[in-house]
């Protein structure tokens, strides 16, 4: 089963070109579930969730709808949250998990995070308080791509998180793996002059995909999902909805 959707819908900035431009933000998930089937929450990774904010994306969407929840920085960038904000972390997703609308638990680790056996105990260590949950991992330093990673989340059941994103130097090449039960492919487009060079976050991810660069993921796609139970596709070139657009152009190529 694969579903397509994009990292988040509620930007403003998507009035008028995915929304109509009168609409009430609390209108937006419900709008958006009309279209897919899915969505990747990232504000879980600024601050730690609320058990009130996920009951309410639970009673906005339709019983087929799934999110994956981007997991909070503590756990990936600063490294200082322990096992009792895991627990903390599920109790706030519990009315998506008790209603069957958990996908997964996404967790980024940033370029500076290398392949040292460091790390590698401390991904161990994630995997501990994260025990039984359904995990994907997205590593932004090509160091990662190697067999004994991909060897490492098989064995731990962990999903390897294939990602598109510019061809620079030290960054993760379209790598296809599926390593668990979960299949995973991210979408950050392809502004290669603006990855680094912005003022604003947004402008990272200013990209449209042209057909034909989506057209090179079909059989990658396909490869994951033949090796996984459930794929995820996630747009994360959002900038004025530039991902709702390819997630729909992507469906269509898929024959969804």
């Amino acid at each position: 089963m694969i579903y397509v959707g994009t990292s988040g819908y509620s930007y403003k900035d998507w009035k008028g070109s995915f929304y109509p431009e009168e609409i009430k933000d609390g209108e937006m998930l419900n709008f958006y579930s009309q279209k897919y089937n899915f969505t990747e929450i990232n504000s879980t990774y600024y601050k730690m969730p609320s058990y009130y904010v996920f009951k309410n994306l639970n009673e906005k969407t339709p019983e087929n709808f799934m999110f994956s929840v981007k997991a909070f920085g503590g756990f990936t960038h600063s490294r200082d949250s322990e096992a009792e904000d895991s627990v903390k972390f599920m109790e706030a997703l519990k009315p998506l998990s008790e209603n069957g609308k958990l996908g997964c638990i996404v967790f980024q680790y940033p370029y500076s995070f290398h392949n040292t056996l460091g790390n590698q105990g401390y991904l161990e260590k994630i995997r501990d308080m994260f025990k039984n949950e359904k995990i994907v991992f997205e590593f932004r330093n090509s160091v990662w791509t190697r067999e004994e990673t991909i060897g490492f989340l098989k064995d731990r059941n962990i999903g390897w998180v294939c990602v598109d994103e510019p061809d620079i130097k030290g960054l993760i090449r379209p790598a296809v793996a599926a390593t668990s039960d979960i299949g995973y492919v991210r979408f950050h487009g392809r502004n290669k002059e603006k990855w680094y060079d912005h003022r604003e976050a947004y402008e990272r991810y200013d990209y449209l995909y042209s057909e034909e660069e989506l057209l090179e993921w079909i059989s990658r796609i396909n490869y994951v999902d033949k090796h996984s139970k459930t794929t995820f596709v996630a747009f994360n070139n959002h900038f004025r909805a530039q991902g709702a657009k390819n997630a729909s152009m992507l469906k269509r190529l898929l024959g969804e």
